[in-house]
């Protein structure tokens, strides 16, 4: 191996390996590319002596006065590191276990790319710290429960009936500014009800639904994605490519209803857009000012609507779809305006995923895990993993019936 290579401090290195690994024009987006940064970062600032307690200096010998190469690297500094996330921070068994695979794959990576001689971190002996990983992954073991779905479905078609009712029968002297004020809350609780509708019923991730600002590429659902008549949509599946997701009837009336309140200038709207005030002010603002408007004149236009949302829907300006994040915001306080018994140690709140999980169980209980793998868009081999306590309980019953069965018999 060339000495350059070995000489070549370990950051140095990361730009390229997140590049490859990124998604997007230029591998610029994607999860994995923003998760695994964060643990490079760790990983370089350990390494230098800067995240460890008071005795750890880092993996350049003392003498030396020099940010950390790949010369330095070993089994041992693996070794180390491995059990350096496996001490006394808190973290869970398979949190451990996540992190390092990440400064595992990079450093296969830096084989391939000729700054290591080898898979150091995959050694035995490297490994050897990290506490056994039950299989589990964290944050992902919500489901909603049948109760809980109807609980939360209720709670938000009830405040939507209200706002659209509340809107739909002001009297006709009412006050313009008045008259907006109510549309805009009957629109931002008829998106609610949409949206909890679509991941209560469809089963369809939230990264496939709404804009996930780490990738370009989910921008958010559009109008021009649905067919409410034939009942299905286009999302972009976690697999990179687009495909047809089925909207089940409960779906279909909440989605109806709101795209009528909302009447889109165009298809290309989005079908969840943010509500964010200073966003929308920001976009209004940009906009206006690129069609020629002067400032003043932006403002008086922005006077005459009570909120930015509804001078951008007169002017088809079009907003960002809200993020993922957002989704788990919208949903923290819808669940607690609801008052739902929520018992699980990550979430206290019915979290997106759970609605996905929470269809699976429907589905596979309801016909097999076939079914559930074409509806979740997964293999069965997956579905099978991820449900695996339903076929335990199903062949504990049978266990129970053979066992009956058996006593019942005279000896």
């Amino acid at each position: 191996m060339p000495n350059r290579a070995l000489s070549t401090p370990l950051d140095d290195s990361f730009e390229r390996y997140l590049q490859d690994k990124g998604k997007g024009r230029g591998g610029d987006g994607g999860n994995y590319r923003r998760n695994a940064a964060r643990e490079l970062e760790r990983f370089a600032e350990w390494a230098a002596g800067d995240r460890g307690d008071d005795d750890w200096t880092g993996i350049v010998p003392d003498d030396v006065d020099r940010e950390p190469t790949f010369n330095d690297l070993d089994e041992r500094v693996f070794r180390e590191y491995a059990r350096h996330l496996g001490g006394d921070r808190g973290l869970k068994q398979n949190t451990v276990q996540t992190y390092y695979r990440y400064i595992s794959a990079w450093c296969g990576w830096c084989v391939n790319e000729g700054y290591l001689e080898a898979h150091y971190a995959q050694r035995a002996s490297a490994m050897a710290p990290l506490p056994e990983d039950d299989g589990r992954k964290p944050g992902d073991q919500q489901a909603w429960t049948s109760e809980q779905r109807h609980a939360l479905t209720r709670h938000v078609d009830e405040r939507a009936r209200d706002a659209v009712e509340a809107y739909t029968t002001l009297p006709e002297d009412t006050d313009p500014l008045d008259k907006q004020r109510a549309r805009y809350a009957a629109l931002k609780a008829a998106r609610n009800r949409a949206l909890v509708f679509v991941l209560a019923y469809t089963g369809v991730r939230v990264g496939e639904l709404l804009r996930d600002p780490n990738d370009p590429r989910r921008r958010g659902v559009r109008w021009e994605d649905f067919s409410l008549d034939d009942g299905s949509m286009d999302v972009y599946r976690k697999k990179q490519q687009w495909d047809a997701a089925s909207l089940p009837d409960p779906v279909i009336s909440p989605l109806r209803s709101y795209r009528q309140l909302v009447d889109p200038p165009t298809d290309r709207w989005p079908v969840f857009p943010t509500f964010d005030q200073r966003t929308l002010a920001e976009l209004v603002r940009e906009e206006l000012a690129e069609r020629g408007e002067h400032p003043e004149v932006i403002d008086e236009r922005r006077e005459a609507h009570a909120r930015d949302l509804l001078l951008a829907l007169d002017e088809n300006i079009r907003p960002p779809s809200i993020t993922t994040d957002g989704a788990r915001s919208i949903l923290q306080r819808l669940s607690e305006a609801a008052e739902i018994d929520i018992d699980h140690p990550k979430h206290d709140y019915l979290a997106p995923h759970g609605g996905r999980r929470g269809m699976g169980e429907v589905l596979v209980r309801a016909f097999g895990y076939t079914v559930a793998a074409r509806y979740l868009d997964n293999s069965e081999e997956m579905v099978r993993e991820r449900y695996s306590h339903i076929e335990a309980g199903e062949l504990g019953d049978v266990a129970t019936e053979a066992l009956e069965e058996i006593d019942s018999v005279p000896q």
